[in-house]
């Protein structure tokens, strides 16, 4: 009868087990684009970077994310990238939180050369309610320029003040310019693109369109567009490149990722540079307006 109770209860165990397992997978890869929720508005949505002051060797950049809902979502999630000076250097928001209304992200970055810091994050909820799923969400984004040198005061700015820094600012865009040209040049190279079939933004310019409309889309269309593109760089991206031969690799170090949209509106690539040199190329279909 012991040996019974004991099969029993351990058949129960295993189920809590593999149900508690299924749960966790299907959380992970449940940042999906819904409809848009009529009603769900963010309280306040935010990106901050703030130049906290010198270390041994370099400075410090506090980087944040946080959000407020202004109800409890059923999934709640933010997720942020930063890149300097046009390569990711870090990233927040792996973790989901249910029945929430707020998210707050931080980390502290440590920096040893002068730089263009650029995030840009996402801020999703997903909610329930009388059997339907809808979802709302809002991209924030900051940017900050560092000059930092050990015969000079540091020195921080995001727009530039003075000849100086307008000289500093104008290097490194520059070399920021570079960089994305030769990520879009080795793409077209590698995958057979024409980009003049292309419109071309890089995915941290992407906030400008939160309360505007992409060229060609309407504004429903194009929040749309964004919540499945921010869905497939939280899947592809995020959580690893998933390159062509299948195999995936961790996205820091990889330049900033260029967003393609086709002029005829048929699909989207999203193409980056990887650490090693490689080119990456991820597709997303448009669905017919």
């Amino acid at each position: 009868m012991n040996k019974i109770i004991h099969l029993f209860a351990m058949i129960i165990l295993t189920i809590i087990t593999l149900n508690i397992i299924n749960h966790a997978v299907k959380t992970e890869e449940s940042f999906t684009y819904f409809p848009p929720d009529k009603d769900a508005t963010f309280h306040s949505a935010n990106t901050s970077l703030t130049l906290t002051g010198e270390t041994n060797n370099g400075y410090a950049i506090l980087w944040k994310a946080d959000s407020i809902l202004d109800r409890k979502a059923y999934l709640r999630q933010d997720i942020s990238f930063l890149y300097a000076n046009g390569i990711l250097i870090g990233t927040m928001g792996r973790e989901w939180k249910q029945e929430a209304d707020t998210i707050q992200l931080d980390k502290k970055i440590l920096q040893q050369d002068s730089a263009n810091f650029n995030a840009i994050s996402f801020h999703h909820a997903e909610l329930h309610s009388n059997g339907k799923i809808t979802s709302t969400q809002r991209m924030t984004h900051d940017e900050l320029y560092v000059l930092f040198s050990k015969y000079a005061p540091l020195v921080s700015f995001r727009q530039p003040k003075g000849k100086e820094e307008k000289e500093w600012k104008f290097v490194i865009d520059q070399l920021i310019e570079e960089r994305l040209n030769n990520s879009l040049q080795k793409a077209e190279k590698s995958f057979n693109i024409n980009k003049e079939q292309y419109t071309v933004f890089p995915l941290t310019d992407m906030y400008q369109f939160e309360d505007s409309s992409l060229p060609g889309f309407n504004k429903q269309e194009t929040k749309k567009l964004l919540g499945r593109l921010w869905e497939g760089m939280y899947k592809n991206y995020l959580l690893g490149i998933k390159k062509t031969d299948g195999t995936t690799v961790d996205p820091i170090g990889s330049t900033i990722p260029l967003i393609l949209i086709a002029n005829d509106q048929s699909h989207l690539f999203v193409i980056s540079e990887l650490k090693n040199g490689e080119a990456m190329i991820l597709k997303q279909q448009i669905p017919a307006h």
